[in-house]
């Protein structure tokens, strides 16, 4: 039997999309020869995924995954092409088989993730290659947020609209007991909801980078200024409106959204009141199903005559 090396099983990979596990055992069963391994990975379906590769994938799941303690929390998000492939049970499976990797193993990245082996010994790379050969749809991990507290406190989920958007939130603690505390779970899920519905990009006004704030402050300024403002006008103008901006994007000082009378501060610092405690939000993410992907355009006969081409 021909050797097979590792470069043979490198060019069949990059020829087919396949798998490696899957090149190796087409290069065992052609006895080496890599024309036809690209003939039996066709056979078997397995090339498809080549093809499929370079279609736009916007749609998927964002879902997340948490330890039993919520410890550690997981929020990720799987693109594919269609609504329908992301109802597809087996594209789901892998979705919460993808978060618990993620979780356990903690890798630094979607690369890093990629490499990791799931239950049944393949990849996770080689899962979705198999993924795609089969669902006949381009699919790819896009990213994951991974919390873990190491004190008191917990890290929790929101999911949003099946999937669309997705929250993970880690909240601390004085005390380990709080935990358990009703009107805690009950703040923790308001905090989470909060983060979807009004989209805070930082948690407090300290975290806004210096680079955002001159530039909003630059542009509110010349808006006072367009106006026909005086220069020590415009400037107490900007300062007004840069207020507003933290009001915007900083969750601790957005607007409760079960309650205009109340900021997320106010919030926090009542039920840390009662319960005698130093509650506060330590991160959170936020993720909306392909955002920022250019989705495409094709029309109806378009999208039939890509499905006979491929």
């Amino acid at each position: 039997m021909a050797e097979i090396t590792a470069a043979v099983v490198k060019e069949l990979r990059e020829r087919t999309g396949a798998g490696m596990m899957d090149c190796k055992k087409a290069l065992s069963e052609t006895n080496g020869d890599i024309e036809k391994a690209i003939e039996y990975l066709r056979e078997k379906g397995l090339a498809a995924a080549a093809k499929k590769a370079g279609r736009v994938a916007a749609e998927g799941l964002v879902s997340s995954y948490l330890t039993g303690d919520k410890k550690v929390g997981v929020l990720i998000e799987v693109n594919c092409e269609t609504d329908f492939v992301a109802k597809n049970p087996d594209f789901q499976k892998f979705v919460e088989d993808t978060a618990v990797i993620v979780a356990e193993k903690a890798p630094a990245d979607v690369e890093t993730l990629a490499k990791l082996a799931m239950k049944d010994g393949k990849t996770v790379a080689e899962k979705i290659t198999e993924l795609i050969s089969t669902i006949g749809e381009n699919m790819s991990v896009r990213r994951f947020a991974r919390f873990e507290i190491k004190d008191n406190g917990v890290v929790d989920s929101y999911i949003h609209m099946g999937g669309k958007i997705g929250v993970l939130i880690e909240v601390t603690t004085a005390k380990a007991e709080t935990t358990a505390n009703p009107e805690f779970i009950a703040l923790v899920k308001d905090l989470a909801m909060q983060v979807a519905a009004a989209k805070p990009e930082y948690n407090t006004r300290n975290e806004v980078p210096e680079a955002v704030l001159e530039q909003e402050k630059a542009i509110y300024k010349a808006q006072a200024v367009n106006e026909g403002k005086p220069e020590a006008i415009a400037e107490k103008i900007m300062i007004g409106r840069l207020e507003k901006f933290y009001k915007e994007i900083c969750l601790n000082e957005q607007v409760f959204i079960k309650d205009g009378e109340k900021t997320i501060t106010k919030l926090i610092q009542e039920v840390n009141s009662k319960l005698g405690e130093n509650i506060a939000v330590a991160k959170f993410a936020r993720f909306e199903k392909g955002e920022g992907i250019e989705k495409r355009k094709d029309d109806f006969a378009e999208e039939v005559m890509s499905q006979i081409k491929n």
